[in-house]
């Protein structure tokens, strides 16, 4: 695992109603991939498998205020849909954007996150 980069994002957490059924949606939208520790945490793994770059916990409040976390995506449509049918409900766009196009939703417990494509 690299060493966390001063000043850049490293981690995200994500406060969430339901661990289970936010497991559910983030592995369904987006093939995520959980390390359990117990009923109350689940870390969000690296792509690459080595660590871990968020979690999710019920212990904290979900927000639709925070900060606007952006996802990347080679295909926005087949995001569009996949996070459609894991449950997400759109909140912006699809919409252009100097240099591409993004959307934004909220997940079952009312995280508002973003997800952008290149133009």
């Amino acid at each position: 695992m690299a060493a966390p980069t001063h000043h850049a994002i490293s981690y995200i957490e994500f406060g969430v109603t339901d661990l289970a059924a936010a497991k559910a949606f983030y592995t369904s939208a987006f093939g995520w991939e959980f390390n359990d520790y117990g009923p109350e945490y689940s870390g969000i793994r690296a792509a690459d498998g080595d660590g871990e770059i968020g979690g999710l916990t019920p212990g904290a409040e979900p927000s639709s205020a925070g900060p606007l976390v952006l996802l990347y995506s080679e295909n926005l449509d087949a995001t569009v849909d996949a996070v459609n049918s894991a449950g997400g409900s759109m909140v912006a766009g699809p919409y252009e954007f100097p240099g591409g196009r993004r959307f934004e939703f909220t997940d079952p417990s009312g995280n508002r996150l973003g997800v952008f494509a290149d133009a």
